[in-house]
């Protein structure tokens, strides 16, 4: 491989990352949207309590972040983030087109929701959503952190995420008691 291998980033990887690139830029993904859409029973949540974690689902488009990654470093990159987001095989790891800042296109490493696993929630109603959230910590804490903290990033980036913030919101209102 001689060529810098782009990686697509719209949840967690956009503020934690955790692997070498050469450059990140925003990015745009057009045909698949971010969404609460993955039951987690590992990263934060368990079997029995499930949280609510990210995926990209079918349908509308997705801005987030590109990581551009080293040709010499791309197999460690990829055998790290199948480790990281592949332990269930919720997702399909796959290459998409995306549209860069400026307009170039490039193909993106990307994970995308499987509809056919038993993790995928499909649209759930505003309050499961809440439930879910408020009950799921698993071995990278608690759901709400998860969101909280890729709310906030949304913001930092310039990133509209108006279901995101509306889940969050009544997230924190229910937990506070509200």
């Amino acid at each position: 491989m001689s060529e810098k291998v782009w990686v697509f980033a719209y949840g967690s990887l956009m503020w934690r990352p955790d692997f070498p690139f050469l450059e990140m830029r925003p990015a745009q993904l057009f045909g698949y949207h971010r969404a609460l859409c993955i039951y987690s029973v590992r990263a934060r949540g368990t079997d029995e309590k499930p949280g609510l974690v990210l995926g990209l689902d079918r349908g509308g488009s997705c801005v987030g972040r590109a990581y551009a990654v080293a040709p010499e470093n791309w197999e460690d990159v990829r055998a790290y983030l199948i480790d990281r987001e592949m332990t269930t095989g919720v997702y399909t790891p796959t290459f998409l087109r995306l549209v860069l800042d400026g307009g170039e296109r490039v193909d993106a490493y990307c994970f995308v929701a499987r509809r056919d696993h038993v993790q995928y929630t499909g649209k759930l109603p505003d309050e499961r959503m809440v439930e879910l959230l408020l009950q799921g910590v698993g071995q990278h804490g608690p759901a709400t952190e998860y969101l909280a903290n890729t709310v906030a990033h949304l913001d930092e980036l310039g990133i509209t995420a108006g279901p995101l913030h509306r889940i969050l919101d009544k997230t924190l209102a229910t937990q506070a008691g509200g």
